[in-house]
This record gives C-alpha cells, sequence and structure tokens, in this order.
C-alpha cells in the first residue's frame, strides 16, 4: 500500500523539525555564519524535497527500512563528525536516526495492527523480555544508587540500545534483511578500517579520539572513530570474523580474494592497536571456527585433546598461575609512587577488586544503574590511578546491577550462541552458513575481548551486533516452522 500524501507531510514536517532544531543549536555552538546557515538550510530544502518526492513512489515498509538501514549504517560512525552536546546529554547522527525511526514506529502502530501480527511471529519474545525486565531493574536500581545523574546517563544508554534490539527484530524477519544487516557491517567496516589506517601511518586522530592531543608515544596506535584503540580493537575483532565466514562460504573469487584481504587488514589492526584481549578473543574464536567445521568424530577427538591440554597446562603451571593470582588479587597492596604510572596488570586487577568490593556490599542487588564509576571515583578501596572505568563488560553488569542481570545476560548470550551452533549442525544454504559461523565466532571472539574496553554500554556496534545475533536467530526459527509441515 502507498503512502498518503498526509503521511509524507508529516514525515516531511518531522525531519524538517529534527533537523531544523540540530541546525539552530549547531549554529548558536559553533556560531555559524549567516551565509553558510542559508546554505546548509537550502541544502536542507533539496533533501526534503527529494524526500517527499521519493516517498510519493515507495510504501511505508520500504520507507521506514531505509531509515533502518541507514540507522545502522550511521552507529558505526559514532559521534565522530556530528555531536551536539546538550548538559549531559549528546545529540549525533545515530541518535537523531533513532528517535526518527521511533517516531515512525510509533505512527505506524497507531494507523495499523501489523506490529501486533509482527509481535506474534516472534521466536524470541523472552530474550526481549529480559532486556526489557534488565531496564525496569535499572530504574528500581536509582533508589539505592548514590548518584541519581549518572544513573540516568547509563539507563538513556541502555534504553536506546535495547530500543534499537526491539526494532531490528522486529522489522528483520527475513534472510534477505538480515543479509542487508551483516553487509552494512561489513561495508562500512571498511570505511573504519580505512580511517584506522590512517591514524597509525600519519599518526593523526579524529577529536573524537582520546589520541587526538594524546602523547607522541601513543600516536601509532589506531582509533578509527572511537573512543581509544581498545574499542576499535573489540569491534575488529568481531568484523575479523565476518569477513572469514564470507570468504568460506561465498562462490565468488573476486569477493572471496577482497574479503581475504580485509580479514588480514583487520588483524594487522588489532595487532596494531596492542590489545592483547581482542587478541586473546580472535585466538579463542579461531580456535572455536575450527571445532564447528570439523567432522562429527573429530570432533570428539579435538573436545578430549583441548581437555588434556588443559589439564597438563594447568598442572605444569599450577605454581605460577596461583603466584600471579596471589599478587594480583590475594596479597596486600602494596605502595608506589603516586609519580609513576601504576602497572596495567595491577591497575586491572584493582579495578576488578573494587567492583567486586561493591557487589558484596550492595548484597548483590549492584550499586545502582551506571553507579559503579562514582563509586571508583568516591569509594575505591584499592588504588586505580584514577581509571573509574571497570573495563570488565560482566563485571560492569555485575555490579552495576547485580548478580540477577548479569547472569541472565550471560545465559541468554551463550543460549544464543548455542541456539545458532544447532542450526550450524543441520543442512544449510551458504547464505544461513555464513550467518551463523560468522555470528558464532564473533560471539566468542567480543566475550573475551569484551575486557578490553573501559565500558562496552556506550559502544553501539555492540547493540548492533546483539540485535544481528537475535535477529538471525527468529529469522532462522521461523524458516524452521514454515520448513517443518512441509517434511511431516
Amino acid at each position: 500500500m502507498s503512502i498518503k500524501r498526509s503521511a509524507v507531510h508529516t514525515l516531511a514536517l518531522l525531519a524538517a523539525v529534527i533537523l531544523g532544531i540540530v541546525l539552530l543549536l549547531g549554529a548558536i555552538r559553533t556560531d555559524t555564519g549567516l551565509m553558510q546557515m542559508a546554505a546548509v538550510l537550502a541544502v536542507l530544502a533539496i533533501g526534503l524535497f527529494a524526500l517527499t518526492l521519493a516517498a510519493l513512489f515507495t510504501t511505508q515498509e520500504q520507507l521506514f527500512m531505509a531509515v533502518i538501514y541507514i540507522l545502522i549504517a550511521c552507529t558505526f560512525l559514532n559521534n565522530a563528525f556530528f555531536a551536539i552536546h546538550l548538559g549531559f546529554f549528546s545529540l549525533f547522527l545515530y541518535r537523531l536516526l533513532l528517535i526518527t525511526a521511533g517516531c515512525l514506529h510509533l505512527v505506524g502502530v497507531l494507523r495499523s495492527r501489523t506490529h501486533i501480527e509482527r509481535w506474534n511471529g516472534l521466536q524470541v519474545k523472552g530474550i526481549l523480555l529480559f532486556f526489557a525486565f534488565w531496564f525496569l531493574y535499572g530504574l528500581v536500581s536509582l533508589l539505592w544508587a548514590k548518584s541519581v545523574t549518572d544513573g540516568l546517563k547509563y539507563l538513556a544508554l541502555l534504553a536506546m540500545g535495547i530500543f534499537f534490539i526491539y526494532l531490528i527484530v522486529m522489522y528483520v524477519q527475513k534472510m534477505e534483511r538480515l543479509m542487508i544487516i551483516y553487509s552494512i557491517w561489513l561495508v562500512m567496516t571498511v570505511f573504519l578500517m580505512i580511517i584506522g589506517f590512517y591514524n597509525h601511518i600519519t599518526h593523526h586522530h579524529l577529536p573524537s579520539s582520546t589520541l587526538y592531543s594524546g602523547p607522541e608515544y601513543k600516536q601509532h596506535y589506531p582509533t578509527s572513530v572511537f573512543f581509544n584503540q581498545n574499542d576499535f580493537a573489540t569491534f575488529l575483532s568481531i568484523s575479523f570474523f565476518f569477513y572469514i565466514a564470507m570468504v568460506k562460504n561465498i562462490t565468488n573469487g573476486y569477493l572471496k580474494g577482497i574479503g581475504l584481504l580485509l580479514s588480514f587488514g583487520a588483524l594487522y589492526l588489532i595487532f596494531a592497536t596492542g590489545s592483547r584481549a581482542s587478541l586473546l578473543g580472535v585466538f579463542a574464536g579461531i580456535a572455536v571456527y575450527i571445532f564447528i567445521v570439523l567432522p562429527p568424530v573429530l570432533k570428539k577427538i579435538a573436545l578430549w585433546l583441548s581437555a588434556a591440554g588443559i589439564a597438563v597446562f594447568a598442572v605444569l603451571f599450577a605454581s605460577r598461575i596461583f603466584a600471579v593470582f596471589w599478587k594480583l588479587f590475594l596479597a596486600p597492596q602494596t605502595s608506589h609512587s603516586f609519580q609513576e604510572t601504576l602497572p596495567s596488570n595491577v591497575a586491572r586487577a584493582n579495578l576488578l577488586k573494587n567492583a567486586w568490593h561493591f557487589f558484596l556490599d550492595s548484597y548483590g542487588f549492584g550499586v545502582g544503574a551506571g553507579n559503579v564509576s562514582y563509586y571508583l571515583e568516591h569509594h575505591a578501596l584499592y588504588d586505580t590511578d584514577n581509571v573509574t572505568e571497570v573495563h570488565n563488560w560482566l563485571v560492569e553488569i555485575l555490579a552495576n546491577f547485580g548478580l540477577l542481570i548479569m547472569l541472565g545476560y550471560l545465559a541468554i548470550y551463550l543460549y544464543l550462541m548455542w541456539v545458532l551452533y544447532k542450526f550450524y549442525e543441520r543442512k544449510m544454504e551458504n547464505q544461513s552458513k555464513l550467518i551463523t559461523e560468522g555470528l558464532i565466532t564473533a560471539m566468542v571472539s567480543f566475550l573475551v575481548s569484551s575486557i578490553s574496553p573501559s565500558s562496552v554500554s556506550n559502544l553501539f556496534f555492540h547493540w548492533v551486533f546483539l540485535a544481528l545475533v537475535i535477529a538471525a536467530v527468529n529469522v532462522l526459527r521461523r524458516s524452521r516452522q514454515q520448513l517443518e509441515p512441509i517434511y511431516r
């Protein structure tokens, strides 16, 4: 059904209001001249006119999906190229487009009942309900949080991430749309890698990077559009396996070559960041990839050999492992000169010890949404060299929201991985194999590499990745339901 003229006018007006406000705030913030402002408004008018003409020849569904795809692409840009700071909150392309998509979704809900059919057709309702419960728990946790402001900031990020997942899962229920999102990730990664190589070669960084005016000896670290090199490395640890799965499962020789080249580029940049956690994540993902492609007989042998290898390693290096664990976590804290930087492994261990103490002190309920940073800044028992982020995603969830939410998140994450693996064991066409192989190995890699960034809650690609995984499980389950009557 085509869009009615009134809907087109509403959409154009909505876009005009949002972009007009953004331009006005941007002009006030940057003292934009009258001529420059007029030129931008002229471009805006032309763009709105083109949007109106395009909308007359498309459907509501196609227009909304176009907004969704643009939204997904913009998540990879972070706030590197456009940002307006409004007190404690910032607006940039991803958030503006998410607001636009939310408004369009609300209009669609009010104008038709198709959303009910979409919801009824979902095979992952329990997972979405957990995320809703997570957000509600976060709201309740503000009752005992010491910093409500920090809690609200964190919950705003959480709400945007959860709403993004909801939109993707609701509207991406076909393999074709799933492949479009996968392709958007691959294409945008190329763009980010180009910036990363530029950082690495020229030692120049974007203003959004901490290295923009950082020390000279760190300038060779690539950061691309991210806050620091660890965030970039974590992103690449996912993209690496997306490219590898592409190389293995497509038949076009040219695309295979391009995918192989890009996978090597991603791996090189991970090495260039110096992120040990991301490298460990890549190695873990490769090990899992080798395992899942082995024949069933060899899988059993591989499991036995792995178990034996781990046992031998534990016996041979038990004393050394215990010594390191004792020094970092059990031994009394030693003082150090505050003129020198605390060793990174000691600082990381102290962050974990502080977070564990906060968790126990809150009786397992967590210190409140977003408040672990406040506690690290004001109530830390162990020295962290003024670092106020946990640098461990699961521990961050544990300290902020307590044991129930952390175990729930981990259980859902592992469950999604297991479901994808069970689907992989079935005979599947190349597209489905590409999706399942890429997602399973990337999930393993991310779970390990997520101990590298200071915080994952503000990494938008994490929510895109989760949305892609949940949507893939939903699509595969729906496909199986449709095929089951045929084989009965």
